[in-house]
């Protein structure tokens, strides 16, 4: 499979090299985690109507066969309607955010009990697009992610890094750093309740999909510093999604590497039949 990336983005011939940062060692099955995909519907589809009827349609593909967790993250104002679109299927619904406050004069925020209020167990928090154009600190991110612990409701937290970064080698470090950062004061027994989703900014949205032998070297860097931080055998119990425009023709080959534990997917997840054939992988 050829990956275009250095005709389209111009990045240098070093950033694509696995030795751009240093990889950790610490790698594991992926029999010993159940992997976890999810689709992050954004600001999608334009109407509630439209919504059912993708949620409907998500949830008849998900049967006892799927070899993963599926869950879907919908707009505040589908979240209502997307759970009752997928009934009793097994498919989970989560928020895109919850602010930090239970309730109070937040104009526009959506607290953690109200998304618990409709049937919703699982938030976004970190999302690249939540740093880079709504301005969200490591600090607003790591208040997110212990708000939402603290309400025993599963966060996936988003880290990864720009295409400057890339560029210049930074991929570990800023991983790293992010990672250190957003799980400030999460306890050992709360990393039961949180997935990590390693996305690089310069995949989003783009059709460019990071190469995956170089994505599963991310996630043993990523698995190796929760090892720092919580010890090996809770290390080895996280799942690390990748995510990044990841299709139905990338998906098995991401999945067949050892770090990756599923895939965090936009676009494609607004599209049934490609969506359907991601969260029924082949390894």
């Amino acid at each position: 499979m050829k990956f275009l990336v250095l005709s389209t983005l111009a990045l240098s011939a070093s950033a694509f090299s696995p030795t751009a940062f240093a990889p950790r060692t610490t790698s594991t099955s992926l029999s010993a985690r159940t992997p976890f995909i999810a689709g992050n519907w954004k600001m999608n589809p334009g109407t509630k109507n439209e919504a059912i009827a993708l949620g409907k349609e998500i949830a008849s593909s998900f049967s006892d066969s799927t070899p993963c967790e599926v869950a879907l993250f919908a707009p505040y104002p589908f979240l209502d309607a997307t759970v009752g679109a997928v009934g009793s299927s097994g498919v989970k619904i989560g928020a895109e955010m919850a602010f930090v406050e239970e309730k109070g004069a937040f104009t526009a925020a959506v607290s953690v009990s109200m998304i618990k209020s409709l049937g919703c167990n699982w938030a976004l928090a970190g999302h690249s697009e939540r740093r880079c154009l709504f301005g969200e600190t490591d600090e607003d991110i790591n208040k997110q992610v212990l708000n939402l612990l603290n309400h025993d409701v599963g966060c996936i937290l988003c880290i990864g890094e720009t295409q400057a970064e890339y560029e210049q080698g930074l991929v570990g470090p800023i991983c790293t750093t992010q990672l250190k950062k957003n799980l400030l004061g999460v306890t050992a027994e709360q990393m039961a309740n949180v997935v990590i989703a390693y996305e690089p900014v310069w995949a989003i949205g783009t059709g460019l999909t990071c190469p995956a032998s170089e994505a599963q070297d991310v996630h043993a860097t990523c698995r190796g510093v929760l090892a720092d931080m919580y010890g090996a055998a809770i290390a080895d119990t996280v799942r690390i999604q990748y995510g990044g425009s990841v299709t139905p023709e990338t998906v098995d080959e991401l999945m067949a590497k050892p770090d990756i534990d599923g895939a965090l997917v936009g676009g494609a997840s607004l599209v049934a039949e490609k969506f359907s054939r991601i969260i029924n992988f082949k390894v």
